[in-house]
């Protein structure tokens, strides 16, 4: 659906009793709300699936009278609730994610606030001191435990050595369609 209406970028969201899909499409400088009831007992994704079954119902019944796509698509976005673009609205947030394993984080014991340290390899080193005198096989630890924390700390400390991240868009309370991409991107984290 998000597709045939050439869809910029959309957003999903929900409360207890509504969800919504705001629509942007490519060339047009508004936001198509289509809202729903929740239907009592159902996931979110579900009451989606609904919503976008009836506007794809819409889409194909104007096709079929029209055999005209571009009709069929003003049709779907008639029947949604028109709403100007805020500044908040019109670029999804831009992060950037590390692409550090999260189990590396997990057998060090860091945090992902570490990784902007400016003495992150001081701060690897440190981690990784504290867990080899808990996990060491020579003070009780388990073999396979103590591998995988000496894995992580190499994979860390090349990780410091060459920082990459992964760069993303999106909202922090919102799946977000990319469509230049084609694809739903899961709410930001939040940063900490």
């Amino acid at each position: 659906m998000l597709q045939a209406l050439n869809t910029r970028y959309a957003t999903f969201y929900f409360t207890d009793a509504v969800i919504i899909l705001d629509v942007v499409p490519h060339g047009i400088r508004e936001i198509f709300r289509y809202a729903a009831p929740r239907t009592e007992g159902s996931k979110p994704a579900e009451d989606l699936v609904r919503m976008a079954n009836m506007l794809g119902d819409a889409w194909w019944a104007e096709e079929k009278r029209t055999a005209k796509t571009y009709l069929a698509a003003r049709r779907v976005l008639e029947m949604a609730e028109r709403l100007v673009i805020s500044e908040g609205l019109t670029r999804p947030r831009l992060v950037r994610v590390p692409t550090v394993k999260p189990e590396s984080l997990i057998y060090l014991d860091m945090a992902k606030a570490d990784l902007a340290s400016r003495e992150l390899s001081k701060m690897i080193k440190n981690a990784y001191r504290r867990q080899v005198k808990i996990h060491h096989p020579d003070v009780g630890g388990k073999a396979a435990t103590f591998r995988k924390i000496h894995e992580a700390y190499r994979d860390m400390l090349r990780w410091a050595d060459d920082p990459k991240f992964i760069r993303r868009r999106g909202f922090p309370d919102k799946w977000y369609y990319d469509g230049d991409n084609k694809k739903w991107v899961q709410p930001l984290p939040e940063k900490k």
